[in-house]
């Protein structure tokens, strides 16, 4: 491994393993729930703290992979991360489950993230360079496709436990290897500013807790009466306090750069254009990849019943797409700009959501669906071999954690609003199209009103299949809760639908992004010095 690809496989290992993680979780909740005798509610707040511990703490960790130098960040990171997967795999209750894996594991992650950003371009250079970040791109999305899979399969046929057990193994090969890592960046003696650890913490944990309490709570109005602040959702005021502290945050910086004191973050490298477009774009990326892999599995495992091994199945094109489209892009990137394979990625991904928009179907078993996600990986597989590159490629050696920093920063709010949005369209079309066709239907007045009134704050997303049995218990007759379950798998069908439709304009806006790419070929200079050295 000690080669010249030797580095980015390591590193490529562990990214692996970082985005492994919640896509596992996900369709692991119900076995997790029964297994620790606890409650869905118990585990979601466990899952979002997970995203919370990474956003808050992500800008600290790139400081701290400049102080102690960015491969022993790795290597500390590595072991806290293992402690806290080896902590989730022997978890006895939901209080372990919490400790090891939502704030050891992910206090772990917000120093492997950054460092393995900046590392990855300190260990390559020119086109190699590109060939690494498409590696560390590629591995992100498999993880994120085949995370279903292999949780699916384990938690089926073993135990959710053995992926946390095989997390450990992985980061130790880690570990193992870690000399093949070459780290120049030279270390910096400084003092970290402590309120801008609070302010930013703050300010980031706020936000991505307002973008992913959306579901619950409505995005203005409230959908829980009961939750409300002045007649009104607690979100915008939550959002709003946290882009408050964010902007002391800025505040802060820019003092302690006029006392000559070191920032928590150079506030100057997010004026620099390629970074501002490879953030943003990425941060669209993420988006939208979350809004799918919220979406596709809640309908194939509440609509259609698929277990989760079955849901893995369908989703993998876009695993092997993303794969082999990563590889195409990087090829690509020797003869085209990031600005055009990335354009060409966006517009893909707008494509990929008009095919599944027309893929929709009660089934959801037709090649036009396989198409549209395979045509979202290969999408997808486009734009991660070209944005890592670009944010890393923006900024000087003695920033590329920080550049680290912030593109993990935008990879967590891309994905907390992927989530948010798109699972708020979700859920809030299907509130709105089932009120509306009870309304509409034969059911008598008394039921309707019945269900109108139990319905107010929204609908519940459960299986379709289990409706005529809620309905019975609640008092109708067979022939009632048979028509309701109708009713209902009708308005699970158009939410999705809106759905798709909601992700193809969040992809249009992708394009607003991609502007700023840049419009030359990214490492041609740096081969073409080398070989003239030589």
């Amino acid at each position: 491994m000690a080669g010249r690809w030797g580095a980015v496989t390591v590193l490529a290992s562990a990214q692996f393993v970082m985005t492994l993680d919640s896509t596992v979780m996900n369709v692991s909740i119900s076995t997790v729930v029964k297994d620790l005798h606890t409650t869905i509610s118990a585990m979601q707040a466990t899952i979002t703290f997970y995203t919370l511990t990474m956003a808050a703490f992500m800008l600290l960790g790139a400081k701290l992979g400049d102080v102690w130098g960015r491969r022993r960040a790795l290597i500390i990171g590595s072991i806290v991360y293992a402690v806290g997967s080896g902590t989730t795999a022997l978890a006895p209750n939901i209080v372990v489950l919490f400790l090891g894996w939502s704030v050891i594991e992910g206090l772990g992650a917000v120093l492997v993230i950054p460092a393995i950003a900046a590392l990855i371009a300190d260990n390559y250079s020119g086109h190699a360079r590109v060939t690494a970040f498409a590696v560390i791109g590629a591995a992100s999305g498999v993880a994120v496709a085949v995370g279903p899979l292999i949780g699916g399969f384990l938690t089926t046929y073993a135990s959710w436990r053995y992926v946390f057990a095989g997390e450990v193994v992985i980061m130790a090969i880690v570990l193992l290897f870690r000399t093949v890592v070459s780290d120049s960046g030279a270390r910096t003696h400084v003092r970290i500013d402590v309120l801008s650890v609070l302010l930013s913490a703050a300010a980031l944990v706020l936000i991505v807790y307002g973008l992913l309490q959306t579901k619950a709570w409505g995005w203005v109005l409230p959908t829980q009466q009961d939750i409300n602040v002045l007649g009104l959702s607690p979100v915008p005021f939550i959002i709003a306090v946290g882009s408050v502290l964010l902007w002391l945050f800025f505040v802060r910086q820019r003092a302690l750069i006029r006392r000559g004191r070191a920032p928590l973050l150079n506030t100057a490298i997010l004026r620099l254009r390629q970074l501002r477009a490879g953030v943003g774009s990425l941060g669209i990326q993420y988006t939208v990849t979350a809004g799918l892999f919220f979406i596709v599995p809640i309908y194939l495992q509440l609509a259609l019943g698929y277990d989760a091994l079955s849901t893995g199945l369908r989703i993998f094109p876009l695993s092997v797409a993303l794969v082999l489209f990563s590889i195409l892009g990087t090829a690509l990137a020797r003869r085209l700009s990031p600005k055009i394979i990335a354009r060409i990625g966006q517009l893909g991904l707008v494509l990929a959501s008009l095919v599944l928009l027309g893929s929709v179907d009660p089934k959801l078993n037709n090649w036009i669906f396989a198409a549209g996600m395979f045509l979202a990986g290969a999408a997808l597989g486009l734009l991660a071999s070209q944005l890592g590159n670009v944010t890393m490629s923006a900024v000087g050696d003695d920033e590329l954690s920080e550049a680290g920093g912030v593109q993990g920063v935008y990879q967590n709010l891309g994905s907390s609003l992927g989530t948010a949005l798109i699972g708020s369209v979700m859920i809030a079309s299907l509130t709105t199209i089932f009120a509306g066709a009870v309304a509409a239907s034969t059911l008598p007045t008394d039921v309707q009103q019945e269900i109108s009134s139990r319905t107010q704050g929204g609908v519940a997303v459960v299986a379709a299949a289990d409706v005529p049995k809620i309905a019975q218990d609640a008092g109708l007759t067979t022939e009632q809760g048979d028509q309701l379950a109708s009713i209902y798998s009708s308005s699970q069908l158009e939410s999705l639908r809106l759905s798709f439709a909601a992700l193809a304009f969040v992809s249009v806006g992708a394009l607003f992004f991609s502007r700023n790419l840049p419009s030359q070929v990214l490492g041609r200079e740096s081969e073409e010095e080398h070989a003239a050295s030589t």
